[in-house]
């Protein structure tokens, strides 16, 4: 196996040879209020480069940021920094590399990302929760190796694993209590010790199906990292890296926090040891350059649209870290030669998954969007609600009344302009595929009236943000931003196919597999009844779009809301 370092001295010496590569200007290092500090005399000096939320994009271009994306350019871009950084270069990632991916690699179980991240040169991933989505064998096999175990290697070639390291501190084996990956990776540079610590959210088990998650344990992150803190400092580290696959917001721009940085990540950057320099966040696909009691916090978008380019010098006698510069890079595709070997690799499961890719499922009538309005209600989670209860209404089918979709499980829009070869309006299984990628059954069941009441108040009560469900044509009701969480649906306003729902009837209600597990906390619909499992959700949508195309975006008036400003 090529070593990661002559692999990338091997591809950094055919960029120059079909490119010129034009040194970047020197950045002007920031420090805690992002003004430039000096650099000191006797130190080391790194760059960290991060990417977080890849989700399998190999071959996705996005007009974001100036017109981005795609594997082949990310590795041009990514070596590029890399010879214009001066002194050592890493380049890691905070988790969800691998899972919800575009056809071309999750039709090949994600191999073609690893494969990839091979070619580019990524040096560490820290599970997130998406490496968890078809269970921990396995992601396992995403490291070591090995063929599929049902589908074998459907690309003809044998699959060697990943060749960088992924990280997991906070993920343990119930029967062996270990890591199931290391948690740390120490890397030195000079002599100077950097640790880097990778782990995923805590809460990986209540948005990940239950059997990708069995048997395993997932700690509390602050802890994990203050645990292993004293344990590193014996070892002579005082400069350490975390890369959390756990998010927040700001409402800054791409390389600012703007007025701060809220959720989850915040309150955990809040908690931790002084010790810790940085912290690469993910999960929530924002954009910030952020700073909490002095501990720099980043976060790169998501599907290699940006990477964050981080400069820091090492002081060679404290060992100690100190930040120089952060800047959120656009993967841009103008002016840029892409790869070529990460575009032939590319292009050959382009070409193996072409023919179901491009298929041609049915028409829409203008772009269905998977973005919410002020009530939460939203246009593709309508359609995709419709789909389920169709699929499942008829006798024999489950004889379902009302269906739920829950908005974590849309991953991209249908957009009425071509993205390949299809005439304007035209939807292909591909970009189906990228709507619903997870592969999650059909199940019916009952409730009552009571239960479809708590299944709703269960959207905010026990969720660290509120998670709407999307509803089918026909039910309808209406929340109140002004009440507490437990009492913000409004009982007198749920409604079916004009009827108010009755707290003791019972009604036959389609959800997914994840969700009839409970997944995203809604535990009520562990308790449903007289269970019948159905089709595969992806392929409910396909017979839809089949049977009733040309399909109109949904109405999003489904779901209503009041006092939103009080």
């Amino acid at each position: 196996m090529v070593s990661t370092k002559k692999r990338r001295a091997w591809r950094l010496a055919i960029m120059v040879a079909i490119a010129s590569i034009t040194a970047l200007a020197t950045l002007a290092p920031v420090g805690a209020d992002n003004e430039p500090v000096a650099a000191e005399s006797n130190s080391v000096h790194l760059q960290i480069l991060a990417i977080n939320d890849f989700h399998g994009n190999i071959a996705t271009t996005s007009s974001s940021f100036g017109g981005t994306g795609r594997a082949d350019y990310l590795s041009t871009n990514i070596a590029t920094r890399e010879a214009a950084a001066e002194g050592h270069s890493i380049f890691v990632s905070a988790g969800d590399l691998i899972g919800a991916s575009p056809l071309i690699s999750a039709l090949f179980h994600d191999e073609p990302t690893i494969e990839a991240m091979n070619l580019i040169g990524l040096d560490i991933n820290a599970v997130g929760n998406h490496e968890f989505d078809e269970g921990p064998d396995e992601l396992l096999r995403m490291q070591h190796g090995g063929s599929h175990p049902v589908d074998g290697d459907l690309d003809g070639d044998p699959f060697a694993g990943a060749d960088f390291q992924f990280l997991a501190a906070n993920v343990r084996d119930l029967d062996t209590g270990r890591t199931i990956f290391p948690g740390v990776s120490i890397r030195r540079y000079d002599g100077v010790p950097v640790a880097f610590i990778g782990m995923t959210l805590e809460g990986t088990p209540t948005i990940v199906t239950p059997s990708g998650v069995e048997g395993l344990a997932f700690a509390d992150e602050a802890r994990t990292v203050n645990d292993l803190v004293p344990k590193l400092q014996r070892r002579g580290v005082e400069s350490i890296v975390v890369l959390l696959h756990e998010g927040g917001s700001s409402d800054g721009g791409q390389n600012d926090c703007g007025t701060g940085l809220t959720g989850p990540i915040a309150e955990i950057t809040e908690q931790l040891d002084s010790a810790v320099d940085l912290v690469i966040a993910g999960h929530t696909n924002d954009e910030f350059v952020c700073e909490i009691n002095g501990i720099w916090v980043t976060m790169a978008d998501n599907r290699g649209r940006l990477f964050t380019d981080i400069d820091v010098t090492l002081d060679r006698e404290t060992r100690d870290m100190t930040i120089q510069h952060i800047e959120n890079v656009g993967n841009l595709q103008d002016g840029v030669t892409p790869d070529p070997i990460v575009t032939a690799l590319i292009d050959k499961y382009d070409e193996l998954s072409a023919p179901l890719a491009n298929a041609v499922i049915g028409t829409i009538t203008a772009d269905i969007l998977d973005e919410p309005n002020d009530a939460g209600d939203n246009a593709l989670g309508n359609v995709i609600a419709d789909a389920q209860l169709w699929a499942t209404a008829d006798p024999g089918f489950g004889e379902a009344q009302i269906a739920f979709m829950n908005p974590g499980g849309i991953r991209d829009d249908l957009d009425f302009a071509p993205s390949g070869e299809e005439a304007e309006g035209e939807v292909t299984f591909g970009e189906a595929f990228s709507v619903q990628p997870f592969g999650n059954s059909l199940v019916t069941m009952t409730l009552t009236g009571a239960q479809i009441h708590e299944l709703l108040t269960m959207q905010w009560v026990g969720q660290t943000n509120p998670r709407i469900l999307l509803v089918s044509e026909g039910f309808s009701y209406t929340w109140d931003a002004s009440l507490p969480d437990e009492d913000k649906v409004l009982a007198d306003t749920i409604m079916l196919n004009g009827e108010l729902v009755d707290p003791d009837a019972e009604y036959r209600i389609t959800v997914n597999s994840f969700l009839s597990d409970g997944g995203d906390n809604f535990s009520v619909l562990v308790e449903g009844t007289d269970r019948l499992g159905g089709e595969v959700d992806l392929d409910a949508l396909v017979k839809y779009f089949g049977e009733f195309s040309p399909i109109e975006p949904g109405p999003q008036d489904r779901i209503s809301v009041v006092n939103l400003d009080s």
